[in-house]
C-alpha cells in the first residue's frame, strides 16, 4: 500500500491527480523507430524495423502485452512505478557513490574554526527537524509545475520519503523500505559520523526536542569522543560504498553479532546522517567540492565517514566544504533541491549566536555505535576500501560555470532554455566524437499519482541535422539555414519534452512491456533482444536540468563506463555544468567535453546574434527582411 493510500490527509491530491497513462502501442513503436533511425547503421535499422513491425502487428505478442499493461493500469495507482524502481535502482549492482547517489554542493562556508562548523551543523539539524515537521503535518505548500505546461499541480508523495527511507542491500536486488508509521514511543534520532566513527544523537530528551544550543553542545561532545584513539573502531561506513552484492554479503557477516545488529538497526531507523568531515586538504574549487560530496575522497580522506544507504546525508566539512548526498531511489532531484534550499535559506537567514552553556539543560551524552570485528570482517573492510579507492581514482570531474550568458539570453531568442542547452550538449558531443549517441534526460511525471520520471531522448534527427550544419567544414550552410535547423531542433526537443511529462514517452512503456513478458514467463520478445534496443538503452550521455534559486549545484557520475554524466543549472546570466566521466575510458575526457561545450555555446550565440542583425536590416539591403519569421516557440 502506498504512502498516499495510508495517509488520507497527505493524499488530498489523490483525487485530483490522474493516473499515468499507457500510451497507444503503435505510437510508442513509431516513436521508437524515429528515435533510433539516425543513431544506427542503415542495415541494422532495416532489421529493427522488421522486428518492430512484427511485434506490433494485429494479434501479435505486442498486442497481448499491451492488453496486460492496460489491465495493470486499472488495478494500480501507478502501473510503472515498481517496474521503474527495480530497473533504475534496486536491481543495479554498482556501488552507490558516483554511480547512483547524486550530491548537492552548498556554497563554500568560511568557518574560522571547528566551533563555527558545529554551529552551522546545529542550525542545519534544526532546519531538518523543522522541514520534517512540515512534511509530517502535511503543511508543505503544494508544488506546481514550472517550465513546459507550467501551473499543473504535482504529486507530493516523494517528500514523505525524504527522512523515512532506507535502502537495504540484497544479493540480487535491493529493498527500499519506507517507514511512515515510526512508533511514536521511540525517540527520534540522527546518526552523526565523525572521524569514521558513528554516534547516536537523540534529538528528543524528556519528551522535548533539543534546541540549537543543545544540539551544538552534543556535537561538541561527539567531536571530543571521536578523538579518543583508544575507543576508535574500524571504519564500518566504507562497506556501504561497495557494490551492492558485496555489501549484502558483508552485512550477512556483520549481523552474526548482536552488537552489529543493534548498531545497524539504529542507523537504518535514523532520520538522516550528519557527516562531520575532516579538512580534505585540497583547494576548495567547485570541482573538488563536487568530488568530496560524491565519494568523500576515498578511505584516505572522508570516504568512510558516510553511510550511503541512508536517503539523506548532510556533509559539514571543517574546511567549509558542505552539501548533501542522496540515496536516489526514494525521490527525485527536485525534492532534494526544495529541501536543500529551505535549509540554506534558514541557515543564512539570521546570524549565528555564541552558545551560552548555562541556558541548557543536562542531557544524556551521545552514544558511540559499537561494532564487533573479526579477521573476516577486517578483510571485507579492506577490500571495500580498495574498491572505493579505484572508483575515486577513476572519476574525472569538471564543474564549469559558463559566464557569457544564461537563460535570459535564451528566452530572448524565444526558445526554451532547457531545449537550447540540450541541443548545445548534442553539439558538444558531436564535436568530440563525430556522431550522436543515445541520450537520457530525466522528465518528471509528478503530474500523475506517484509519478517519478521518464526519459526525454534528446539525440533527435533534428539535433543531428543542426550539429552537422554547425560543424560542416565546407561551409555549405548559410546562417538562415543553420538558424532554421536550430529552431527545428529546439521544437523537436520541446515537443518530446511535452510528450514525456504528459506520460507519452517511449522508455517506461517499452520497459513495462518487457516486464509483463517476464511475468507471463514468455520467451523474451525479439524486440528486446535486438542490438538496436540494447544500444538505445546504453546512455552514453546522461543529463539532467537541476535549477536552483540559491547558489548551489548538483552533480552525479556517468551511468555507463564510456559515458558522461552532465548536470546543468541555468541561471539568468550564467549556466553551471557539472560534467563527469571515467579516466579509465580513453573515449571520454571531461575537460575536452567542457571545451567543446564552451565553444558550441559561443557559436550558437554568435549565430543567433548574426541572424537577429540580418533580420533588422532595412528592406533595400536585405530583400528577405520583410518576410514573416517563424517563431522558435
Amino acid at each position: 500500500m502506498s504512502a498516499l493510500q495510508k495517509q488520507v490527509t497527505r493524499g488530498q491530491d489523490r483525487h485530483v491527480l490522474p493516473k499515468v497513462p499507457v500510451p497507444p502501442l503503435k505510437q510508442t513503436l513509431d516513436n521508437y523507430l524515429k528515435c533510433v533511425q539516425h543513431l544506427v547503421k542503415e542495415e541494422q535499422f532495416k532489421k529493427t524495423k522488421a522486428i518492430v513491425e512484427k511485434f506490433g502487428a494485429p494479434g501479435s505478442v505486442g498486442e497481448i502485452l499491451q492488453k496486460k499493461l492496460l489491465e495493470r493500469k486499472d488495478k494500480k495507482a501507478n502501473w510503472v512505478y515498481d517496474y521503474w524502481l527495480e530497473d533504475m535502482y534496486l536491481n543495479n549492482r554498482l556501488a552507490l557513490p558516483v554511480n547512483s547517489n547524486p550530491a548537492m554542493v552548498f556554497p563554500k562556508q568560511a568557518f574560522r574554526d571547528h566551533k563555527d562548523a558545529l554551529r552551522f551543523a546545529a542550525r542545519l539539524i534544526c532546519g531538518v527537524l523543522e522541514y520534517k515537521a512540515l512534511i509530517d503535518k502535511g503543511k508543505l505548500p503544494l508544488d506546481f509545475a514550472r517550465g513546459q505546461l507550467a501551473g499543473t499541480p504535482l504529486c507530493m508523495e516523494q517528500y514523505y520519503r525524504l527522512f523515512t527511507s532506507y535502502r537495504y542491500p540484497g544479493l540480487k536486488t535491493d529493498t527500499l523500505k519506507v517507514d511512515l508509521n515510526a512508533a511514536s514511543s521511540v525517540p527520534e534520532h540522527m546518526i552523526v559520523a565523525c572521524k569514521n566513527q558513528f554516534f547516536l544523537l537523540d534529538i528528543v530528551a524528556n519528551n522535548k526536542q533539543l534546541n540549537e544550543a543543545e544540539i551544538f553542545l552534543q556535537l561538541e561532545k561527539i567531536m571530543k569522543m571521536s578523538e579518543n584513539a583508544e575507543e576508535r573502531l574500524p571504519p564500518f561506513g566504507i562497506l556501504t560504498s561497495d557494490g551492492r552484492t558485496e555489501w549484502a554479503q558483508a552485512r550477512e557477516a556483520l549481523i552474526k553479532d548482536q552488537a552489529n545488529c543493534d548498531s545497524l538497526a539504529l542507523i537504518e531507523s535514523c532520520i538522516c546522517v550528519v557527516c562531520l568531515d575532516e579538512p580534505c586538504g585540497i583547494p576548495p574549487s567547485d570541482t573538488n567540492r563536487a568530488l568530496m560530496m560524491l565519494h568523500g575522497g576515498g578511505g584516505e580522506r572522508n570516504g568512510a565517514n558516510r553511510w550511503y544507504d541512508k536517503s539523506m546525508q548532510f556533509v559539514v566539512g571543517m574546511d567549509g566544504v558542505c552539501g548533501v548526498v542522496c540515496e536516489h531511489s526514494p525521490f527525485d532531484g527536485i525534492v532534494m533541491v526544495e529541501c536543500s534550499e529551505f535549509l540554506m535559506k534558514r541557515i543564512t537567514g539570521s546570524p549565528f549566536r555564541t552558545v551560552q552553556p548555562s541556558s541548557t539543560r543536562a542531557l544524556p551524552p551521545p552514544r558511540r555505535l559499537l561494532w564487533k570485528c573479526n579477521s573476516h570482517v577486517q578483510a571485507l573492510l579492506e577490500a571495500s576500501g580498495d574498491r572505493l579507492q579505484r572508483l575515486v581514482d577513476n572519476l574525472d570531474m569538471d564543474v564549469f560555470a559558463f559566464e557569457t550568458y544564461g537563460k535570459e539570453f535564451i528566452k530572448k531568442q524565444k526558445m526554451s532554455p532547457d531545449a537550447f542547452i540540450q541541443i548545445s550538449l548534442q553539439l558538444a558531443f558531436y564535436k568530440c566524437r563525430g556522431r550522436l549517441v543515445s541520450t537520457y534526460e530525466s522528465a518528471s511525471l509528478r503530474r500523475f499519482q506517484e509519478g517519478r520520471v521518464d526519459n526525454i531522448r534528446s539525440a533527435t534527427a533534428e539535433a543531428l541535422a543542426f550539429v552537422r550544419s554547425m560543424t560542416d567544414e565546407r561551409a555549405t550552410f548559410t546562417d538562415s539555414e543553420k538558424m532554421k535547423r536550430l529552431k527545428d531542433a529546439v521544437k523537436a526537443q520541446t515537443d518530446y519534452t511535452i510528450a514525456a511529462i504528459t506520460g507519452m514517452a517511449i522508455d517506461n512503456h517499452l520497459l513495462g512491456l518487457l516486464k509483463v513478458s517476464k511475468q507471463l514467463n514468455m520467451e523474451k520478445p525479439e524486440i528486446f533482444c535486438d542490438e538496436t534496443y540494447l544500444a538505445s538503452n546504453h546512455f552514453t550521455l546522461s543529463t539532467s536540468q537541476v535549477p536552483t534559486t540559491v547558489e548551489m549545484f548538483c552533480c552525479y557520475g556517468p551511468v555507463v563506463p564510456n559515458g558522461y554524466g552532465t548536470c546543468y543549472n541555468p541561471q539568468p546570466h550564467h549556466i553551471v555544468f557539472s560534467v563527469a566521466s571515467f579516466w579509465e575510458n580513453t573515449e571520454t575526457s571531461s575537460a575536452v567535453f567542457v571545451k567543446a561545450l564552451n565553444e558550441g555555446l559561443l557559436e550558437i550565440r554568435d549565430l543567433c546574434n548574426r541572424s537577429a542583425t540580418a533580420d533588422i536590416k532595412p528592406p533595400e539591403s536585405n530583400p528577405a527582411a520583410g518576410q514573416p519569421r517563424k517563431s522558435g516557440k
